[in-house]
């Protein structure tokens, strides 16, 4: 999810293109039936397409802090910076172990989970849909430290990660396109 979209400020006039995070969240939510509808059977091609993912992730969170200012715009580029090294992590390393590789996905995940809650706090006065984000922040969280602690990791365990990551980024895109598309339409943004 692009949390730190839903940080620009109402009194900020800036014209996002809403119909953006719908194509992104589409792409999400393809990425995501992909990811859960093989059987990947090696750990590189769980890697490859993790890291994939990883890294538009990553781009999708540059392109949404040079939109935004201040804090926020320093908080969208850290989250971009994490989601891009994991991402190449995840590639340069596909024949390791699947500790390292859902640890690293453990760990993005928290730090991810950790932003969006403080994006759902943040926003809670401004945006309907802050709650969409705490929750789902919660939820990245828990799933984080589930995949650094838990030493029993398969591939299916992997995959499923991956594609349920994908599908809320996706699902929350997609609530995030309307909602912004209504914003626009009434002149709040």
């Amino acid at each position: 999810m692009s949390a730190t979209a839903s940080a620009l400020p109402a009194e900020r006039n800036v014209k996002l293109p809403w119909w953006l995070f719908l194509v992104t969240g589409i792409g999400w939510l393809v990425f995501a039936w992909i990811v859960l509808s093989f059987d990947f059977t090696t750990v590189w091609a769980v890697a490859v397409w993790a890291g994939c993912g990883i890294i538009a992730a990553g781009l999708v969170q540059f392109a949404t802090g040079s939109m935004l200012e201040g804090f926020w715009k320093w908080l969208a580029y850290g989250l971009g910076v994490a989601a891009v090294v994991v991402g190449f992590m995840c590639l340069i390393w596909p024949s390791e172990t699947f500790l390292v590789l859902a640890t690293l996905i453990g760990w993005y995940l928290m730090f991810k989970g950790i932003v969006d809650i403080i994006m759902g706090l943040a926003t809670r006065e401004e945006y309907d849909l802050w709650w969409l984000t705490l929750i789902i922040g919660v939820v990245e969280v828990l799933i984080g430290f589930w995949a650094i602690g838990y030493s029993g990791r398969s591939i299916a365990l992997l995959v499923v990660w991956v594609g349920a990551a994908a599908l809320v980024r996706g699902i929350t895109d997609v609530f995030l396109a309307f909602q912004l598309k209504k914003l626009q339409e009434t002149g709040r943004v």
